[in-house]
């Protein structure tokens, strides 16, 4: 029996086909799916030892409006329907803030493959006592392809197109992301 509600975040700093794979099989889970978009904005990104490259500027070069336009249309593009799904901001580093967003009342889905993973499950778990359900739980070598390996494929020039869903690769292009994800860790080497 699906749940009625459920729950799922991450930055999607950009979405790729593994980032498609756990959000279908969350929404397999649940009638209607929200999806939270952590690091909103800069003021609700912060460093912390678990992740600290997440907190980089260049870890970070698509604004939230650009990656929910990614997440939707990349869904919609898949067969979900607009009605079963809602994108939110999940301003994970601040958990204190997130039911100003998402429903109390939900399954909450979550993957783990570090250290961070495991931090924001005892956040969302003995914190603030959601009902999580680990979809999966692998180690980094498991994990397969990651949004930084994609934004260093975009950095050198190599291939992308293939480990991102289709309008992604059409919307980042188009919109001349790539030059920006490129030149902030361009900026960053320097």
């Amino acid at each position: 029996m699906k749940d009625k509600l459920g729950v799922i975040h991450g930055r999607f700093q950009l979405l790729h086909n593994d980032h498609m794979k756990y959000l279908l099989a969350g929404k397999e889970r649940c009638e209607h799916l929200v999806i939270g978009i952590c690091n909103p904005e800069i003021d609700l990104t912060k460093y912390t030892q678990a992740n600290p490259h997440r907190s980089k500027q260049s870890s970070n070069p698509l604004t939230y409006f650009e990656r929910m336009e990614c997440i939707k249309y990349s869904l919609l593009e898949a067969g979900v329907k607009q009605e079963e799904f809602d994108i939110v901001p999940f301003p994970i580093n601040f958990p204190e803030k997130i039911f100003n967003y998402a429903p109390q009342n939900a399954k909450y889905y979550m993957t783990i493959y570090d250290e961070w993973g495991e931090e924001k499950l005892k956040s969302l778990k003995e914190n603030l006592k959601l009902d999580v359900e680990i979809l999966w739980k692998v180690t980094l070598n498991e994990k397969g392809i990651s949004a930084s390996d994609v934004r260093k494929c975009i950095q050198e020039g190599k291939e992308w197109k293939q480990y991102v869903p289709h309008f992604v690769y059409q919307y980042i292009t188009e919109n001349n992301l790539d030059t920006r994800i490129k030149n902030l860790l361009d900026s960053e080497v320097k």
